[in-house]
């Protein structure tokens, strides 16, 4: 038995790690992740999801409030600071081209106990002002 090494560096996200109970990712830069392709928040009504920015820019935008007047919000990550997404809560990532961070959560987290939420065009205007900010 030796040490497994496990790397992505490719667009978007992969699973680099997985087991019954929980699953590692690496996820980069990818075109609906930039400030000019955002267009919808997700949230996993399960489980919680970790991230942590190991290089590159990353700001989360979430959502509090109802679903029909959304307080919708954006923090800027530090690299590595572990930020934790609460069951429920509903997000998305921007990020630059440079940008790589690590992902933790459930493994039985996916599309089964997840929803998206496609943003109105008054809404992605909202979260680009957040970045002009």
């Amino acid at each position: 038995m030796g040490i497994e090494v496990k790397d992505f560096s490719g667009e978007g996200m992969s699973r680099v790690y997985e087991n019954q109970k929980w699953m590692v990712g690496i996820k980069n830069w990818k075109p609906a992740n930039d400030i000019s392709g955002i267009d919808c928040l997700e949230r996993h009504r399960e489980t919680d999801e970790l991230f942590v920015l190991l290089s590159g820019q990353c700001t989360l935008i979430y959502a509090d409030g109802n679903d029909q007047n959304p307080d919708i919000k954006a923090l800027k990550m530090e690299p590595f600071k572990v930020y934790n997404i609460p069951a429920g809560l509903w997000h998305n990532t921007v990020t630059r081209k440079d940008t790589k961070m690590a992902l933790v959560e459930d493994s039985a987290t996916g599309s089964h106990n997840s929803d998206v939420w496609p943003l109105k065009q008054d809404q992605i205007a909202q979260v680009k002002k957040l970045f002009k900010l």
